[in-house]
């Protein structure tokens, strides 16, 4: 193979450099909300850009069993959102796999046609918010910036400037962008016993002490809780037969709950070490997948 000089070869490394360049330069041209309903923020540099995400409609309001309450609180929140009325960030928090990020997604769903838009970014990048505000000034769109997993250790700094976002930018963005954020954490960061030694008694009355101050000042600062918790066995095999139900109608798989279902159920929540909506799903998949092989071979 004929060699090549470190001439030809730093020309073809510029080729490559301006087509990586030419192909970002495509990627980053605004976003056509009119087709597009989510997308993600892109870090770069002090700024960064969208990049749209493509969505599903798979999941809806009525497919979220057993969290009436949660349904109704952010829905309702959202809609006033959507509608142009005062609205509330929101944190929502609890035990994982119970569907707080589905909800969000099930709400963009519902209300997509509406003009809302939903936009995914990173802790890490909230500090790039007045750049995303500037992108989206003018629209005519309601944006939910979507943080999902939020949570910090003790030593991570970055809450403090999370603070400081939802005090100052937040609020003072345009008025048609909402934070919504999900947590396994209600205050967003881990809590230990120590934190009490600083509690102290001031006229009878239990005040709490600097750590736990700090730490439920950043919660404090979402105007909507709404909180999750762990399935009970009766609300897993409820999840479990409506997603049965779904799938089954979906690929014309005729089939029938029994105490067989049932068992294969529950041990699927064993063997994973929980009873939530996304075990429900997931067993719902395996088990509806597999009958359709038997059928298939």
């Amino acid at each position: 193979m004929a060699e090549i000089t470190s001439q030809q070869f730093m020309q073809r490394i510029l080729q490559l450099v301006d087509r990586f360049d030419s192909g970002l330069g495509s990627r980053r041209e605004p976003v056509d909300w009119d087709g597009v309903t989510a997308a993600r923020w892109v870090p770069e540099g002090e700024g960064g850009w969208l990049r749209p995400l493509a969505t599903s409609q798979d999941m809806q309001l009525d497919d979220l069993l057993g969290i009436d309450r949660q349904k109704q609180s952010l829905e309702a929140n959202t809609r006033q959102f959507v509608h142009g009325l005062p609205a509330n960030n929101a944190l929502l928090w609890g035990a994982r796999g119970t569907g707080k990020s589905s909800l969000v997604r099930a709400l963009l769903n519902t209300y997509a046609d509406a003009g809302l838009r939903l936009i995914e970014m990173d802790k890490n990048d909230l500090l790039h918010l007045p750049a995303l505000v500037a992108q989206l000034a003018g629209q005519p769109w309601r944006f939910l910036l979507f943080c999902d997993d939020l949570a910090f250790e003790a030593d991570d700094s970055a809450y403090k400037s999370l603070k400081t976002v939802l005090d100052g930018t937040v609020e003072a963005a345009p008025e048609n962008l909402l934070l919504y954020a999900t947590s396994n954490r209600r205050h967003l960061l881990p809590e230990q016993r120590s934190d009490n030694l600083g509690a102290s008694m001031v006229d009878g009355e239990l005040h709490p002490g600097e750590a736990i101050e700090e730490k439920i000042a950043l919660s404090d600062r979402f105007g909507l809780w709404v909180s999750f918790y762990p399935f009970s066995q009766e609300h897993y095999l409820e999840v479990v037969q409506h997603w049965l139900n779904e799938l089954a109608r979906a690929h014309q798989l005729q089939w029938q709950w029994s105490a067989s279902v049932q068992q294969q159920a529950l041990r699927w929540a064993l063997s994973r070490g929980n009873r939530n909506g996304r075990c429900a799903y997931q067993f719902a998949r395996s088990w509806v997948g597999a009958r359709l092989l038997e059928q298939h071979d």
